[in-house]
């Protein structure tokens, strides 16, 4: 049940920069997205994403930018429904781990694709936003009723260390301060 370093994935849909600004706690969003990617750097945890129309909403935003290995453009507000996104995920991936924008959208319409193809996904509260409130949580709450698990980038990073003999501890307990 518990995440694992060695079979997830980090993807990050749509954080971009002229979607951003208009997403409710979208520095948040941001922070908490970019604590998890960190540490996924430190773990070897593979990190995707995806930008909705680039050209007319931006790239993704600069302080996750550096952090994903691919990057998938598209124009379907799912991502499952974009041919591309057979080859986003590495190979062995099992755990999906969501972050993202919009909550109510973009996240929505991608996670219950992948609950569809049977993926686990770990929906990270904390890390996806909507520019309603009320959108996102309705939304939170609707992929969770079918069958995504819903997690804190905390939650996360704790997972994927299990221990606190984890050679990068230091490093990954540091970016929660």
């Amino acid at each position: 049940m518990l995440l694992t370093a060695e079979s997830s994935a980090l993807l990050v849909i749509d954080l971009q920069e002229r979607l951003m600004p208009a997403i409710h706690d979208g520095p948040a969003v941001v922070a908490a997205t970019v604590r998890m990617a960190r540490a996924a750097a430190l773990l070897d945890v593979p990190v995707c994403a995806t930008e909705q129309n680039p050209a007319g909403l931006g790239g993704t935003v600069a302080e996750v930018a550096a952090f994903p290995q691919l990057v998938m453009a598209k124009t379907a507000f799912s991502a499952v429904a974009d041919p591309g996104f057979a080859t986003l995920l590495p190979p062995g991936v099992e755990e999906v781990v969501v972050a993202g924008a919009e909550a109510h959208v973009c996240v929505l319409q991608t996670v219950l694709g992948m609950l569809a193809r049977r993926q686990r996904v770990m929906l990270v509260a904390d890390a996806v936003g909507s520019r309603s409130p009320a959108d996102r949580d309705v939304a939170i709450d609707r992929m969770r009723r079918h069958g995504a698990e819903v997690v804190t980038s905390e939650m996360v990073l704790f997972e994927w260390l299990r221990d606190s003999l984890h050679p990068r501890f230091r490093e990954v307990h540091a970016l929660l301060r």
